[in-house]
Formats: C-alpha cells, structure tokens, sequence
C-alpha cells in the first residue's frame, strides 16, 4: 500500500521522540514493501526535499494566519505548537498518485488539511497523538499558544472550512500512548476507535556503542559515574529538575557526572539550565550538548557512555528514550507521568519517583549508582522487554493490520 505520514515539521536540526517515531516506521514499512512519503511544511528548513535514512521527505510553504506576528513569535511557534496553514501541502496530497491512506501526526489546521483532502479523496486517514490530546498540564498547553497572545487571528475560517474540529471525529483511527489518555480520548469522542499504540525501538541499533569514545571526544572522566538526560531541552523535559537535584547525588557519589543531551527548543529554559550549573559550581560535574543527528553513532554512544538513564519530564505521553535506554541495557529512573507508568513497572524494569520530587529522583538514582548489582537487573529486565514487545518490526505489523482495517471500513469510500 501507500501512506502518506504528515507531521507539522521534520527537519533533522530540532529532532525529537516524533521524528524518531515517524522516521523509523516509514523505514520499516518500506523494508516491508510499502511505498511511503513524508509530506510537512518547512518550518525550521529550508530544504524542499531531502532523503533521510532512505525516507523521501518533501516540505511545502506555510503560514501562520495571525496580523501582527514577529519573526521571533513566528520562530517559536516553529518549534513548538503551532498551528499554521498550507495552500501548497494540501495540493500535494491532493495529486500524490496512488495514495490508499493518510497517517497524521498532528491536529489543528494541519490536521484539518488532511481531514479535507481524505474526504475529497474518499481515502481514510488516522492520527497519532505524540504530545497529548487531553492528558497535557496546562501550563504546557498554554505555551503552545503564548507567542500569538494579543495577536489578531483570521485564520478561524480556514479552520472552518478544512473542518479543523472535526478531525478527531471523522479519523479512521486515533492512535494514543497512554492509559490514561485512551481513557480520555475514548470518553471525548466515543464514536472513533481509539487504540492505545505504543511507540518502538530499533533493539538491534541500540545494542551496541562505544561509551569510551562518546567520553574521549566531550572530555567525561573516565571514572565518572555518568547519569543520561537525552531530550530538547524545554520546561516539559525538566532537566533543571535534575540539576538541583545533582548536589545531593554527589553528596553520596562524588563522581556523580550529569550528561544533558538535546536540542533547544526553548531558549530561554536553556538558558536557565546554563545559569544554575554555574551559580551552583556544577561546571566540571554537567556536559551540555545541544542536540545529536538523529543518524549519528553518538546518538547511540551516549547511552552506552551511561552508567544509567534519567527522565525527569513533567509530561510525556509515552517516553521513547526509556526504550532506547532499555535496549542499550541500561538502567532507568523515570517520573511516573503521562504514559510511562502504562509500560514501566516500578522497581522491576524502571525506578519511578513523583514528578517534581528531587529528593526521591536523588535517592533513586543514588541507589543505583551506589549497587551496579541492583542497577543490572533493572536493565535486564528492561532489555527482554524492549526485544519481546517493542521492537519496530513487531509495532509496524500491528499498524499496517490497523492501515488495512481502516481501508476496509472507509467511512469516505
């Protein structure tokens, strides 16, 4: 068959756990012989087209239909939330040849966009929810918004005639992380079948690194005891969390070294990232790298640089990074939000603590350190379980079985 994806951006230099996501279920579907193309607008590129990792990716011009607008407002909604127009992507997918199904991974206009063209196509199409539907805090959901405040908006009648609200109603399929997000999702709109689907891993990319190079080239001592946070650095991801809590990890272990990894997608929050390691003299103790190809060795080698893997989000809808740990064989201390306690078991396979508590993150991450033993059989644990249930080849057969019963069952045909 042939599937479009279409999420609001793709560009190598902001990438995260979506891009991850999207990239290797299309290189998976295509091992598989299914012919698939990325289709999204250009933000943050100015690349119309490109092959990554064997993937087409086409990107189109869009807007943002505010008066009043900066470039500055324009670039942060760029990276994070909002919600533009394309003329140019919806002609696209309206004259892509041979197109059996649409799979969008965003709402909004965008989301309208798609909704639009499946109904003239008489194609269907599903969504995925990567950052949330209903299950978001709302300090988050109200920075997706903050740069258009005080803005004039006008592009409520593109909303309206794309059919923007009605994209979760008519969708084939919506496809969520999170248990408690299905709960959600499910009770909202009763009528659409709601899946919950979880994301996956490459388990044979992630098995082997070299962690003494990835120390050699961003001079990490040897004999530090390293502590992984792999994601954009943004108030969601809550690295500062873990560097408040540091000080006392070093307390107990003196080589404690804290490893941040990721792209910016926030600069203001990366800035508070960078003051707090220098007021609190924590300079020689945190690596900052801001961000790693999503095709480079580092991106592996981090993990096995890693004594084990931290995730202190305030939100994550499911926590792909956890199975990439989990497939280097590493040990995880995570917060138990969103959908991470859907697929983490506490104490088994993962150490979970209360979002925000830097105290039992310390403790957690202590306990490990300070007993390799304990931490070894979290990761095993871990390991068999990324290879038995997450592995791309086994998520990607579940999905085209939903691809083809969305086919059969067409609402549009």
């Amino acid at each position: 068959m042939k599937i479009a994806h279409v999420p609001r951006r793709f560009v190598e230099s902001h990438w995260g756990g979506t891009e991850s996501v999207i990239l290797e279920t299309c290189r998976c579907l295509q091992r598989l012989d299914h012919k698939v193309q990325i289709l999204t607008p250009s933000a943050l590129s100015d690349v119309a087209a490109e092959t990554i990792q064997g993937v087409s990716v086409r990107r189109f011009p869009y807007f943002y239909p505010w008066i009043g607008l900066d470039a500055e407002a324009k670039r942060r909604l760029d990276q994070k939330g909002g919600n533009l127009f394309s003329f140019q992507l919806m002609n696209a997918l309206s004259k892509e040849p041979g197109l059996d199904i649409i799979h969008l991974h965003t709402a909004k206009r965008l989301g309208g966009i798609v909704r639009h063209v499946a109904r003239k196509r008489r194609i269907p199409y599903i969504v995925s929810v990567h950052g949330g539907l209903l299950d978001v805090p709302a300090a988050e959901a109200q920075s997706w918004t903050e740069p258009t405040l005080g803005k004039t908006e006008w592009g409520k009648l593109l909303g309206w005639w794309v059919g923007s609200r009605r994209v979760f109603d008519d969708a084939a399929a919506i496809l969520v992380l999170g248990a408690e997000e299905a709960r959600l999702v499910e009770a909202q709109y009763p009528r659409t079948k709601v899946v919950q689907f979880p994301n996956g891993v490459d388990t044979g990319r992630f098995a082997a690194g070299d962690g003494r190079s990835f120390r050699l080239k961003h001079g990490i001592p040897e004999s530090a005891r390293v502590i992984l946070v792999m994601g954009r650095l943004d108030p969601q991801k809550n690295q500062l969390l873990a560097v408040k809590a540091l000080p006392a990890i070093r307390a107990q272990v003196p080589d404690a070294h804290l490893l941040l990894i990721g792209h910016v997608t926030n600069d203001a929050y990366a800035g508070s990232i960078r003051r707090t390691i220098d007021e609190d003299g924590l300079g020689d103790a945190v690596t900052l790298i801001p961000g790693v190809s999503a095709a480079s060795p580092d991106l592996v080698n981090a993990f096995h640089a890693a004594d084990l893997f931290l995730l202190p989000s305030i939100h994550e809808p499911f926590g792909i990074v956890i199975l990439e740990a989990w497939a280097a064989g590493r040990a995880v201390v995570a917060a138990r939000v969103g959908g991470i306690p859907s697929f983490c078991n506490d104490g088994e396979d993962a150490l979970l603590f209360e979002s925000g508590n830097a105290s039992q993150l310390a403790e957690h991450v202590v306990s490990l350190l300070a007993h390799p033993d304990r931490a070894r059989a979290l990761s095993d644990k871990g390991r068999r379980k990324a290879v038995d249930s997450f592995d791309w080849n086994s998520v990607t057969g579940r999905l085209i079985c939903l691809y083809e019963e969305a086919i059969r069952a067409n609402p549009f045909r």
